[in-house]
């Protein structure tokens, strides 16, 4: 069951629920009581520039699931990296729509993608789906900003393979809405490498999921993760990760982090590490806290002078900040710090 499979067929009995062991947090069949008509094409003459946009060597846009440019899958050869801009833009009104992208990167290939997804409707469904495989050798990294409307409903998934000794980074960054999930699933392969980072900034009512698993099938593979987020108000955080080690996947080497702050009394944190290991000879570890700020430290500030607002937005900035660091992409990098101090401040 899936929300695409939904949206395909218009039965909401294909969506996931509660029922659902990965579902049990980000209900759709519960919120979802019929499916909404198909979104119309959206209006490509009124988008403006994209954050990213000055970055890449070429940017791709999908509005209201439509592609505005190209078709077919992506596909980058080696040689010169390639760096591409990444838009889903829901300019929808109580509609729905879909899309998928099929990324392929040649052995020893090198790209860098940079994802927005961007609320420009209201009460709008939306589904992603990407299949990203990376030839033996191959690198790329990405960075993802979501910013869907408040009341919307959006999945992400992305099918994610790889082929010996790739290495492959992600960080996703989102504020959430009415439902939003972000999940990947990876696979590897021998000697491949993968980081899989993620940050959620909630307010209000809003909802933010990141879902992960990653399949250790060969020898020497490596994966670290690192996931923080900060809720407040009546937001609800959801992060997932779960990471199978089967039998001849020896010296794999899989650390998992996952670190939240509550800043209200409302707000809620549902964490689920997880770590199958079916192989001798690994190196594997998970570890996870849900906590507040630290007083000593607002103290300490406040005898400072500094307003009680800005000083917990500086420490929540400092400590999602972990994460923003492992960019590896410079002007990526600094995009997001971007886009977490501008959430935060409008947070306080």
């Amino acid at each position: 069951m899936s929300l695409s499979s939904a949206l395909k067929t218009g039965d909401v009995a294909e969506l996931p629920s509660r029922r659902d062991e990965d579902w049990r947090w980000t209900d759709l069949r519960g919120l979802i009581r019929t499916m909404p008509a198909a979104s119309p094409p959206g209006d490509a003459a009124a988008l403006a520039l994209g954050v990213f946009d000055e970055l890449a060597t070429e940017t791709i846009v999908f509005l209201n699931g439509r592609r505005l440019s190209g078709s077919g899958p992506v596909m980058v050869a080696a040689g010169a990296p390639r760096t591409i801009a990444l838009r889903f833009i829901s300019q929808a009104h109580e509609t729905a729509h879909h899309c998928a992208l099929s990324i392929a990167l040649a052995p020893g290939a090198v790209l860098t993608l940079l994802e927005t997804y961007e609320g420009a409707g209201r009460g709008y469904v939306t589904d992603v789906e990407l299949d990203i495989r990376l030839g033996e050798g191959a690198r790329l990294e990405r960075v993802a900003l979501i910013d869907e409307a408040a009341d919307a409903v959006a999945v992400s998934t992305a099918e994610v393979d790889l082929a010996a000794h790739a290495v492959f980074a992600q960080t996703a960054l989102t504020s959430g809405a009415k439902r939003q999930r972000f999940q990947t699933r990876l696979r590897h392969g021998a000697g491949a490498e993968a980081r899989l980072d993620g940050v959620y900034l909630l307010d209000g009512e809003q909802r933010g999921d990141l879902t992960s698993e990653v399949i250790h099938n060969h020898l020497g593979a490596t994966t670290v993760q690192l996931t923080k987020g900060c809720v407040r108000g009546q937001a609800r955080g959801v992060f997932q990760g779960r990471i199978i080690v089967n039998r001849g996947a020896d010296g794999t080497d899989a650390r998992m982090g996952h670190h939240a702050l509550i800043l209200s009394e409302r707000a809620e944190v549902d964490a689920k590490p997880e770590l199958e290991i079916y192989a001798d000879d690994v190196s594997c570890s998970h570890g996870n806290t849900v906590g507040a700020l630290d007083e000593e430290a607002l103290f300490y500030m406040a005898q400072r002078g500094i307003p009680d607002a800005e000083a917990r937005a500086l420490l929540t900035e400092a400590f999602v900040g972990e994460v923003v660091d492992r960019i590896e992409h410079e002007a990526a990098r600094e995009v997001a710090r971007g886009w977490v101090a501008d959430r935060l401040r409008a947070a306080s």
